[in-house]
């Protein structure tokens, strides 16, 4: 039963700076809403940001709780540089080095947002109408939230937006690496603490660090997490038991080792319509239509992210390898690490080449209700913990294709966890051109052969299995429960 004095709790999102972050907890402030009308929700962010997912919930019917709290954006915020210089031939990946200094931009960013989001929580938790300020945080905007500390009615909750198989086999690799544990005992204590995960780590196939992150990012994370101790009251992740029981384990055992709190395992946010019919009734994109008029399961996916890239050479090959599979896809094509006005450059007459098979997307593409129609059966993906979770619910199986920063861990979780995908590229071939011939191979697997219908029946097992846990019953249904219950307390 709701308290009567619910209304005096305010909860307060500070997502990180990236889309894939500000997604996340734009859903789970729509979930939370959704719980009753008088909890009092605030999504606060850049200005920039804000005005990104306010695209975003357009038609989305939001409940008239949810509030925007914009702050001024720094003016190096998020600046595009141009690609690095290199001739149209280079085989390599440009994304890496793009995307750092992107990233590098967000990081440095996102720090300046201490002090008016300090300021916004001491003005909210002073009204007399606010019994407790419940802040909602992501795991890199800790040192935004510390001085949370100093509001006596305020407590806080980080939200993870990756994987539990990557947090937690990113926590073992650290806790190794600090212990100076031989290679040989950290792989059999690893055992113990991964399970299902054990001969990733025998067989090394899990990446380094350095790796998947820069030292700059790398060090970000560390300032964040030497804060969390001393004001996090539980932990949130987007995921659920049905899919990541054994690694939620293992990070329970850790948050109780460095005395974070409770742990609540409420994902997926997303909606879990999967009956071949628009999840949003007020999307009519065209792609959809043309889906429609496809079989079953017979169109793959095929998009790298918000700011996935990929050199001139690679996406010719990439392109060369659809053409040739012969198989039916919707390829999202948008660069946003392109200079304004600038575009990828699709082979010459491709699409009058695949026209009726192939449909290219060159802007923002309805990417869940495209993976949730019944036509749609495979997706190549860059691995996004956004993506994963969202091709697992809707049940269609992955060819994995990942890029930088916790992607390849979503990888192996999808291909050699999960069993619901193959491998397209791997951390041992990061830096080499994947050619049509791979690509040809990759697609037809997924698509159009026993291997990939095996995979296409358990990934649309363990896809209902998910969606029935977001239902009345479910594990994640129960931990939103709770969780709602733990911060409506009397």
């Amino acid at each position: 039963m709701m308290m009567k004095d619910e209304r005096d709790v305010v909860v307060v999102m500070v997502p990180f700076p990236a889309q894939g972050h500000l997604n996340q907890l734009l859903h789970l402030s729509r979930l939370v809403s959704s719980y009753h009308n008088n909890i009092k929700i605030y999504y606060a962010g850049f200005s920039t940001n804000i005005s990104q997912v306010k695209v975003r919930v357009h038609g989305w019917n939001p409940h008239n709780n949810i509030h925007f709290q914009e702050f001024p954006t720094p003016p190096s915020y998020y600046v595009i540089p141009p690609p690095p210089p290199s001739p149209p031939s280079d085989h390599h990946n440009t994304f890496e080095t793009t995307a750092s200094k992107v990233i590098a931009s967000v990081l440095e960013a996102s720090l300046t947002l201490r002090e008016p989001v300090s300021d916004f929580l001491l003005e909210l938790s002073s009204s007399k109408k606010t019994r407790r300020v419940v802040v909602i945080y992501d795991s890199l905007m800790a040192w935004v939230v510390q001085d949370i500390v100093s509001i006596p009615n305020a407590e806080a909750y980080c939200f993870h937006a990756v994987s539990a198989f990557a947090t937690s086999s990113i926590y073992w690799q650290v806790a190794q690496k600090r212990l100076r544990l031989p290679a040989s005992l950290g792989r059999l204590i690893g055992r113990f603490l991964l399970p299902s995960g054990a001969e990733l780590l025998n067989q090394g196939l899990l990446p380094s660090l350095e790796s998947s992150f820069t030292q700059e990012f790398l060090d970000f994370v560390g300032k964040q997490y030497n804060k969390h101790k001393s004001f996090c009251s539980g932990n949130l992740y987007d995921t659920c038991k049905v899919v990541e029981g054994p690694y939620l384990n293992v990070l329970a055992k850790f948050d109780r080792l460095l005395r974070r709190g409770n742990q609540w395992a409420i994902g997926p946010f997303i909606p879990t319509i999967k009956d071949g019919s628009s999840i949003n009734n007020n999307c009519h994109h065209e792609c959809l239509k043309w889906l429609d008029k496809q079989e079953e399961n017979s169109v793959i996916l095929v998009s790298f992210g918000t700011t996935g890239s990929l050199s001139i050479e690679q996406i010719k090959e990439l392109a060369t390898g659809l053409e040739k599979s012969e198989q039916k896809f919707i390829w999202v094509v948008k660069d946003a690490l392109l200079p304004e006005g600038e575009q990828v450059q699709i082979p010459e007459e491709f699409e009058e080449r695949v026209e009726g098979r192939g449909v290219v997307l060159k802007d923002w593409a309805p990417q869940l209700e495209i993976l949730g129609h019944s036509s749609t059966g495979g997706f190549l993906s860059h691995c996004g913990w956004n993506s994963c979770i969202e091709s697992i619910t809707m049940g269609v199986p992955l060819a994995t294709w990942p890029l930088v920063f916790d992607q390849p861990r979503n990888a192996l979780l999808v291909t050699k966890v999960l069993k619901i995908g193959i491998t397209v590229k791997d951390k041992e071939r990061r830096d080499e051109l994947i050619t049509s011939i791979a690509i040809e191979a990759a697609v037809r697997k997924l698509m159009a052969s026993h291997e990939g219908n095996e995979m296409r029946m358990r990934a649309r097992k363990l896809g209902e299995k998910v969606r029935q846990s977001v239902t009345n019953g479910g594990d994640s249904k129960r931990e939103m429960d709770s969780f709602i219950a733990h911060i409506t307390r009397n």
